[in-house]
């Protein structure tokens, strides 16, 4: 069992955004049990309000504090009649939704305030707490079914084709599935590295403009970050390009082929890397951390895996998944600290003991999952 951290104000309207599977119903009908539920995923329901969204008003239940409009993004025009009926009737709603596209890209009405903005992700380790087993995050995430399933590669299985049928092609954000599932693969290359959407298209077959408008579906799906370069106060030349990570670990291996070249040491060490990130991500935003997430590379190729800037400093975080710490992976956290001396250094590895260090802080990952609350 695990018990959420998102702590809304449970006394305004709120918007809950997440990808599929994150939770976002269970837990709004959890934390809202006498709210009157509308779930557009209900054909006659959406039928319904697509046809005349001022029907809306018939769905909101009298003497209800709240209205739960479940996958809002459906139903973009909704968004007039709740405004409407926040102001006229003093209604109070819960909105949540997988997609942002619709409502960012459309223009919809987004309440201009009168409804705060949250974010539901995967577990994070700290909800999971003595059940949180690292093995098994880093091969099939902490989606919350992926966690409970007794078949977690099959769930898995089944969630990116469902992303694809459901989500893609309902929305009607591609004409060509087959086109984009290639495209998913060859992006699942570029995870945790420097993001060259050329090469990607290249290698998928699909003209760079097609590239790019695929990466914008990833990020409007909720399915993936862009990790932007650390350019503050910058005394190298930089690289412009952002790095690319999907949000979670278990999809990420889901959609990755493999084949017999493939080392289980890289894949491990890129799915460790998109742990810490997407731990990292949660509990900054769940718990209030209001830090900035970047990573630092120069054109030189000196390079530190994370940098996180926010109100308790500046810390730089460099993450390997070998038993071991050569001189060569501390090299880009001493560089980064020629240039910014009051950094706080942070190597994360894969070994069972901290080790002594002038500058950096080197600890073994699980202590890494122990100590960050403290940290941040």
């Amino acid at each position: 069992m695990y018990t959420r951290l998102i702590s809304p104000n449970y006394k305004d309207s709120l918007f809950l955004f997440g990808p599929r599977g994150t939770g976002k119903s269970s837990w709004v009908t959890q934390a809202y049990p006498k709210a009157n539920y509308v779930n557009l995923l209900d054909d006659a329901i959406y039928t319904e309000l697509l046809a005349s969204p001022h029907k809306l008003e018939n769905y909101v239940a009298k003497g209800k504090e709240f209205t739960i409009l479940d996958e809002v993004q459906k139903i973009p025009a909704l968004l007039d009649e709740v405004h409407r009926l926040i102001e006229t009737q003093k209604k109070r709603f819960i909105l949540t939704g997988s997609s942002a596209r619709k409502l960012r890209r459309g223009g919809a009405n987004l309440l201009a305030g009168r409804a705060l903005t949250y974010h539901l992700y995967p577990l994070t380790s700290l909800e999971l707490g003595h059940d949180f087993n690292l093995k098994r995050a880093l091969q099939f995430g902490t989606l919350p079914k992926s966690w409970t399933t007794k078949d977690p590669k099959a769930f898995l299985k089944s969630y990116v084709a469902t992303y694809l049928k459901e989500e893609v092609q309902a929305e009607g954000l591609t004409r060509n599935l087959a086109a984009f599932a290639r495209f998913l693969e060859t992006a699942s290359f570029s995870q945790g590295q420097v993001l060259n959407i050329s090469a990607v298209g290249s290698e998928a077959h699909i003209q760079q403009k097609v590239a790019e408008s695929y990466f914008e579906i990833l990020e409007d799906l909720l399915l993936a970050i862009k990790l932007p370069v650390f350019v503050r106060r910058a005394k190298r030349k930089m690289v412009a390009h952002p790095k690319f990570y999907f949000f979670d670990t278990g999809v990420f291996g889901a959609i990755r082929p493999r084949g017999p070249l493939d080392s289980d040491a890289e894949i491990l060490g890129t799915a460790l890397e998109s742990f810490i990130l997407q731990d990292f991500r949660a509990l900054n935003e769940y718990l209030n951390w209001d830090y900035q997430c970047f990573y630092w590379r120069t054109k030189a190729k000196s390079e530190v895996d994370f940098i996180f800037y926010g109100p308790r400093g500046l810390h730089a975080v460099e993450v390997k998944s070998s038993h071991q710490v050569r001189e060569s992976d501390l090299a880009g956290l001493l560089n980064f600290s020629d240039d910014y001396p009051e950094a706080t250094l942070t190597l994360i590895y894969g070994g069972n003991r901290a080790l002594p260090h002038k500058k950096i802080r080197i600890i073994p990952v699980e202590k890494w999952f122990k100590e960050q609350i403290e940290l941040f």
